[in-house]
């Protein structure tokens, strides 16, 4: 499985703001252990694409200020392949950047693109799957996206609409990608069976993505053509820096994905959540019989169900007489003191750590 064409590109630039305060503008989720399980979310992202190729060929996207966090949480990706972002300019910029790159000196690299804070339960499932992929883009001009079949109607994720007509093995024509819908459309989803999560992990050859970009957003390949010139020489930094900020703010979606003919979907399960809410980590952990679940060392519940707790310096939580509430620590701040923590109103946090 471990091939040395095959190139992994992790996303790790956002700020996670719907989980505050463990995850901070400063020190955004995808560096923490949310899971308690003495890995970070980043480092759980490369354990289990470890198998797919050499460390040399993993690529870490992100903020210019989180740049030593990857090297120290990372510290067996080269630090050449960790590249910093000026600024934030969404998807597609970013993985621009990291496949005009990788293409440098790769001139047929087989990619994927993942984000740095989803998790997977099935490992080996999803080893699987992402093989089937490589294998698949590797001898066509197709752009494969992962697809996770739905348990529930969940109106927090976009969908992608497929065909019926499998083209090889599993993977099938994309006809439509959709965006969060309502719970009523969520349920028509589910019930008619060919609708899927965008899990926002894509498989492509380099010279197809590169291509697409250069077809359907030409200004930003552009950019990124005159950005490759100084890759991997001492006028990279300042170049990058100059025109990286110039480009449009698009996400990868808008500016390929739903222009292209060749999208395909692979439908997949293997356990995963983009872990986007407190709502959604609770529902990962382990549950006592009222419905609580709990990171930290010593979290008790009392006539309490349905809440969450994550701690990571508080050595005792005590949680008496609540009803689906969070209750979160980082550096001794607690959610709990603040108005908002309901699971009901979860959304307001976004808003809380600004």
């Amino acid at each position: 499985m471990n091939d040395t064409n095959n190139h992994i590109v992790i996303m790790a630039g956002g700020i996670g703001s719907r989980f505050w305060p463990m995850s901070t503008p400063e020190y955004p989720k995808q560096f923490i252990d949310v899971m308690g399980t003495g890995r970070t979310l980043i480092q759980m992202t490369v354990d289990r694409f470890a198998p797919i190729c050499p460390m040399s060929n993993f690529w870490v996207v992100t903020s210019e200020k989180y740049i030593d966090i990857v090297k120290q949480q990372l510290p067996d990706i080269p630090a050449e392949n960790i590249l910093a972002e000026p600024e934030a300019r969404n998807t597609a910029p970013c993985i621009g950047y990291a496949c005009w790159k990788i293409k440098k000196h790769h001139a047929n690299a087989n990619i994927v693109v993942t984000p740095s804070d989803a998790l997977v339960i099935n490992t080996t499932e999803f080893q699987r799957v992402i093989s089937d992929a490589l294998k698949f883009t590797q001898s066509s001009n197709a752009i494969v996206t992962i697809g996770i079949k739905p348990s529930r109607p969940e109106t927090g994720y976009g969908y992608i609409a497929a065909s019926d007509e499998k083209v090889i093995n599993e993977i099938v024509k994309v006809c439509e990608f959709k965006e969060k819908p309502d719970l009523a459309t969520a349920e028509q989803y589910l019930a008619e069976g060919n609708y899927f999560w965008n899990a926002g992990i894509f498989v492509w050859n380099v010279n197809t993505i590169t291509d697409a970009m250069q077809r359907y957003t030409p200004a930003l390949a552009t950019i990124m053509e005159e950005m490759s010139s100084s890759f991997y020489t001492s006028q990279e930094q300042e170049l990058v820096g100059r025109l990286f900020p110039t480009c449009d703010k698009i996400s990868i979606d808008y500016a390929v994905m739903e222009k292209s003919d060749d999208i395909y979907t692979l439908p997949a399960e293997f356990g995963w959540s983009d872990l986007g809410s407190w709502g959604s980590l609770r529902t990962l952990l382990p549950q006592t019989e009222e419905g609580n679940a709990s990171v930290g060392l010593d979290v008790r519940f009392y006539n309490s169900k349905n809440c969450v707790v994550h701690t990571q310096e508080v050595k005792k939580v005590v949680v008496e007489g609540l009803n689906g509430y969070i209750v979160a620590e980082k550096g001794g701040q607690l959610l709990v003191e603040f108005a908002v923590c309901s699971l009901a109103n979860e959304q307001l946090i976004k808003e809380f750590s600004k």
